[in-house]
C-alpha cells in the first residue's frame, strides 16, 4: 500500500513481477533505469526526460519506447501544443520485482551490480563525510532473510514517496546477500 498517493502524479499499482527477457533486458540497461527512476516522481514527456538525462530526444524516445514494449511505461496522459499531441509517459508499476527467472536467462542479460554501483557513485559523499551506511551480519534462515526482504521493500517504497523538495538528490542502495562470514559455534 502507498503510504503517498501523490507520487508520482498518475495512476499505477504498486508492484508487477518480472520475468521475462523483454522485461528483464529493458530494465537492465542503465538509462532505462534512470528513466524509471524519473517517472516515480511524476509523468514526463520525451523532451523532459532527455533534459534531465542530458541526452538527445532520439535517444530517450528510443529507451522509452523500449520500456513501452516491454509493459514497464505506458501513456498516461497528452497535451495539445501547436497541433501536435504531446504524451506524457508513466510507469505501470511503482515497483518491478524480478520473480523466478532461469540462471541462463539472468547470466545473458547486461546487469549492473547496484552495490558496487552504488559503490562508486557514493566516493565523493564518503570523502565529504556526508555519506550515511550501515553494513550487518546475521545468520539467519532462506524464509526469514526473504520475510525481512520484504519489509525493506516497504522502506523502500516509503523511500520512494518522500515528498520532492530540497536541493539535493540521495541515493539509497540496500542489499541481501549470502556470505562465507565466520559465525560462532
Amino acid at each position: 500500500m502507498s503510504i503517498n498517493s501523490q507520487f508520482p502524479d498518475y495512476d499505477l499499482v504498486d508492484r508487477i513481477v518480472v520475468t521475462t527477457p523483454v522485461e528483464l533486458r529493458a530494465m537492465a540497461n542503465p538509462l532505462r533505469s534512470t528513466v524509471l527512476d524519473l517517472l516515480l516522481e511524476r509523468a514526463a514527456t520525451v523532451s523532459e526526460l532527455a533534459s534531465a538525462i542530458g541526452r538527445p530526444k532520439s535517444t530517450v524516445a528510443h529507451h522509452v519506447k523500449v520500456l513501452v514494449d516491454a509493459g514497464m511505461l505506458r501513456v498516461v496522459r497528452t497535451r495539445r501544443v501547436r497541433a501536435i499531441d504531446e504524451r506524457f509517459y508513466g510507469r505501470t508499476a511503482r515497483v518491478f520485482f524480478v520473480g523466478q527467472v532461469p540462471l541462463e536467462q539472468m547470466a545473458a542479460l547486461p546487469w549492473t551490480n547496484f552495490l558496487a554501483d552504488a559503490a562508486a557513485e557514493s566516493m565523493p559523499a564518503y570523502r565529504a563525510d556526508r555519506m550515511y551506511a550501515l553494513h550487518r551480519y546475521a545468520r539467519v534462515s532462506r524464509q526469514q532473510a526473504r520475510e525481512f526482504w520484504e519489509r525493506v521493500f516497504q522502506v523502500v517504497d516509503e523511500f520512494n514517496q518522500l515528498p520532492r523538495e530540497g536541493e539535493q538528490v540521495y541515493g539509497f542502495v540496500v542489499g541481501l546477500y549470502p556470505t562465507d562470514h565466520p559465525t560462532l559455534p
